[in-house]
């Protein structure tokens, strides 16, 4: 019985015999068409096994949107290797971790990260060799150069099976150690008919992506979705979200989709330019990686039409778990809104609402959300206690907590773990909490997500000075500034006395909220 599944770096292929001069890459004055692409898939591709990449060896990619990070997947998908993006915002240590858990052997990095390629090369094991994208100081050859090179040389697909690992999409537990799930050749073809069914029916080359977030995580699920029916991909023209500049490019290219999160499309309804220009050719706004809140969702239907597309997913199953279509996008409450749903199982996959044990619960009783298809990921790297914590009975542990209606629509309804989501990032407290609590004068913390109006949620941090010892808000912040990315700086730092316990000893989060709200120290969210 065979395993033997495509090669996803056929999509490139394909679509430079049936598509050759179409279009296939956007980004500010540079346009590649299929052919051209696949091409340079083939040269990077070259210039990696030359140097030794072949089957399941690992590339590790650092880098900002851009058109050698897109072709980097495809070539390494092609070599039968497997991509490694990071997130770009990351700090050097990051990083430098993510290469030592995924055992990389090369390591692809934008020049404007010198950082993040010293703290890469200086890691235990260190790839073997580290290339550069654009310029720079670092690296044995950058990716330009040797994809000039090699132009015209052809590299054929490697014969994959369905369990051969393509992808490492970085995750977190709640301890915030980034794990690798292992996305392969087999689940992410059925991944990309499931998205194309379920999130942008009737797509084909006609269409055109918008990109609005990092390729490293959905949105090159996204782009990998619309490339298999040769869509255009276009960029922002910076790392910069411009607003208008956004517009100008959905009014020019006749954008059909975008893939982003609550917080960005609220963004994009309430900026004025979506009063300025032609955006009519929108079908399909697809948001995930957070609750969006009912008067956003009503705005951007009655600025946008009924063009939203909700899914609910990690991960870890690649966005399948559940869709709420455009046509259940109400734009007026009522008996039909189903107000707080995320929607429907996805084609070809199981939601089931369990209980401690592992059973299903009737309609309407919370539980943990579960689920089971093609779709789910086949585990993390070389880590048997998540594994082991993430499945049972086959059924993969989301650790969300949410109850299922008669009709099999999904609430969410909290998380099994602290982790909040700020702008649509992931953001896991314990992690911060352990940097917090290097600095000298902080005995104990608690960091926990808040909601917020604009960002989703954001994180405060309640901590408690050692005696004798004092700190600020702005002493904190910046002593926090240099050991985490950005976008995991808690908002507001209070300080207590001492942070309330449970019978046990533990700080449980829900006690520190109330303890919040008591105070009056969450007054400012609502002013």
């Amino acid at each position: 019985m065979t395993r033997r599944v495509m090669n996803l770096g056929h999509i490139a292929a394909q679509n430079a015999r049936r598509l050759a001069d179409h279009p296939a890459f956007i980004w500010g004055e540079l346009t590649l068409s299929w052919s051209q692409l696949d091409a340079q898939v083939s040269a990077l591709a070259a210039g990696l096994r030359q140097r030794g990449i072949g089957k399941g060896d690992r590339i590790l990619v650092h880098s900002k949107n851009c058109d050698a990070m897109f072709v980097s997947m495809f070539a390494a998908f092609r070599l039968g290797a497997v991509w490694v993006p990071t997130n770009f915002r990351l700090l050097p240590d990051e990083v430098g971790y993510l290469g030592t858990c995924s055992g990389a052997k090369a390591f692809i990095c934008h020049g404007d990260f010198p950082a993040h390629a010293a703290a890469v090369a200086a890691s235990e094991p260190a790839p073997e060799f580290i290339w550069r994208i654009g310029p720079g100081e670092f690296g044995e050859a950058e990716v330009g150069e040797v994809i000039a090179r090699r132009l015209g040389e052809q590299v054929a697909n490697v014969a994959v099976e369905h369990d051969d690992p393509c992808w490492f999409f970085f995750t977190s537990g709640t301890t915030g150690r980034s794990k690798a799930a292992v996305l392969t050749h087999g689940q992410m073809g059925f991944v990309v008919t499931n998205h194309l069914a379920d999130l942008v029916p009737g797509s084909t080359e006609a269409d055109a992506s918008l990109v609005v977030a990092p390729l490293s995580h959905g949105a090159g699920v996204h782009q990998l979705v619309l490339s298999s029916r040769g869509a255009a991909t276009i960029l922002l023209p910076t790392e910069r979200f411009d607003i208008d500049e956004a517009y100008r490019l959905i009014e020019r290219y006749k954008i059909t989709n975008i893939f982003t999160v609550p917080t960005i499309l609220k963004m994009l309804v309430e900026h004025p330019a979506v009063d300025q220009h032609d955006h009519s050719s929108l079908r399909h706004i697809i948001y995930a990686g957070a609750p969006m809140y009912r008067e956003d969702q009503k705005a951007a239907l009655a600025k946008l039409g009924k063009v939203l597309v909700q899914y609910f997913g990690l991960g870890e199953v690649t966005g399948n778990i559940t869709v709420l279509p455009p046509a259940l996008h109400e734009a007026q409450d009522g008996p039909d809104a189903r107000i707080g749903t995320c929607g429907f199982e996805r084609s070809g996959m199981e939601v089931q609402i369990q209980d401690d044990a592992g059973h299903a619960v009737a309609p309407g009783v919370q539980g943990e959300i579960c689920v089971i298809g093609p779709a789910v990921f086949a585990g993390y790297y070389d880590n048997p206690e998540a594994n082991a914590k993430s499945f049972r009975d086959g059924w993969f542990r989301t650790g969300d907590l949410g109850h299922m209606d008669e009709q099999g629509f999904v609430y969410i309804t909290g998380r099994a773990s602290d982790m909040y989501i700020s702008g649509g990032s992931n953001i896991y407290p314990r992690e911060i909490e352990e940097k917090i609590l290097t600095h000298p004068a902080i005995a104990e913390v608690a960091v926990l997500g808040v909601p917020d109006p604009v960002w989703g949620e954001i994180g405060v941090a309640v901590c408690v000075t050692r005696p004798g010892a004092s700190a600020t808000e702005a002493e904190m912040a910046e002593y926090l500034a240099a050991k985490i990315a950005r976008y995991k700086m808690p908002k507001r730092f209070f300080f207590w006395e001492a942070l309330p316990k449970s019978g046990y000893g533990k700080v449980p989060k829900r006690l520190v909220k109330d303890e919040l709200e008591a105070r009056g120290e969450l007054d400012w969210l609502r002013s």
